[in-house]
C-alpha cells in the first residue's frame, strides 16, 4: 500500500515495544479516493516472540490513545479473533437450541467446558487421537462400561 508521512510522533519509548508512531495519508489513485482522510501507523515489536506487527487505524487522536494503547488494542483483537476461530472450528455447535441471549449463552458455555474436559483428557491420558476423535469416542462408548484411559489410549477395534 501507497502511502505518505504526515507527521511523526517521536515522544515513543522504544523499550515498551512501541517501534514507530506516524500520521499517513494514502497516495495510491484508488485508495486515495476511498479513503481521504488521515490514518495512523503503528509499528510494534512483540516482547513475547520479538515480531514487528504493524497496525493502520483511523484513531487519529493522539490524545485520546497513545501508539502503546493502540497496539495492545489491536493485539487484544487478534487473541478475540482466534478464540471465536478456535470455537468455530472445535466446538460444533451446528445450531442453537435458544434464540434468547441467556439460552446462547449457555449453549456456548457448555459447549466451551464440554471442549476443555476432552482437552484435558486428551493431555491426562496422553492420547494419540484429537480432541473431535476423543469426543467422538466418548458419545459412541456412553454407555458402554469401559475405562476410559483405556479408550482414548488404545485402537478401538472395527464393529
Amino acid at each position: 500500500m501507497k502511502y505518505e508521512i504526515v507527521s511523526t510522533n517521536f515522544n515513543i519509548d522504544q523499550s515498551t515495544g512501541l517501534m514507530e508512531d506516524h500520521i499517513i495519508r494514502l497516495t495510491g489513485y484508488k485508495s486515495q479516493k476511498l479513503y481521504p482522510k488521515e490514518f495512523r501507523l503503528i509499528k510494534f515489536c512483540d516482547p513475547e516472540t520479538g515480531e514487528l506487527l504493524t497496525f493502520i487505524t483511523n484513531l487519529t487522536n493522539e490524545i485520546e490513545f497513545n501508539g502503546l494503547e493502540i497496539a495492545n488494542i489491536y493485539r487484544h483483537r487478534w487473541d478475540i479473533e482466534s478464540f471465536f476461530k478456535l470455537i468455530k472450528q472445535n466446538l460444533t455447535v451446528k445450531h442453537l437450541l435458544g434464540c434468547s441471549e441467556n439460552a446462547v449463552e449457555t449453549h456456548l458455555w457448555i459447549a466451551i467446558c464440554s471442549y476443555l474436559l476432552l482437552a484435558r483428557i486428551k493431555a491426562t491420558c496422553d492420547s494419540p487421537y484429537s480432541i473431535t476423535e476423543i469426543g467422538t469416542l466418548v458419545r459412541v462408548f456412553a454407555l458402554v462400561k469401559t475405562d476410559l484411559k483405556k479408550l482414548v489410549t488404545e485402537p478401538q477395534p472395527l464393529i
